[in-house]
């Protein structure tokens, strides 16, 4: 029963940054892999950055340069630091988690929305 909250999502405009923030339940975030994934409309889903429970990230080559995946332990919570906002990074944006042996486990999504 993992449960994942999200918050930072929200409109901004080019160019701007947003900040988002994925709180984990549980006692073993220290060994979860974390990531982000983004669908925008009539879009696939897909992986926009993730950090392993060692601290490997990768991210898509769409958002290298821009975009930063971190995590506190203490608190476990996973952030991404948005930067250079484009209007191609509209998207709803989601949260995941994956513990070993277990499923993986999804947030509700918070929306991007970047516009002039």
């Amino acid at each position: 029963q993992v449960q994942l909250v999200e918050s930072g999502g929200g409109l901004v405009q080019p160019g701007g940054s947003l900040r988002l923030s994925c709180a984990v339940s549980g006692r073993i975030f220290g060994i979860t892999d974390m990531g982000w994934f983004r669908q925008a409309p009539g879009k696939e889903r897909e992986l926009v950055a993730s950090i392993t429970r060692g601290g490997t990230t990768n991210y898509a080559d769409s958002v290298k340069g821009r975009f930063t995946i971190s995590r506190d332990n203490a608190k476990n919570t996973v952030y991404l630091q948005m930067n250079s906002l484009k209007s191609e990074d509209t998207a709803v944006y989601y949260c995941t988690s994956k513990r070993a042996y277990l499923p993986r486990s999804w947030g509700q999504g918070t929306q991007v929305t970047v516009s002039s």
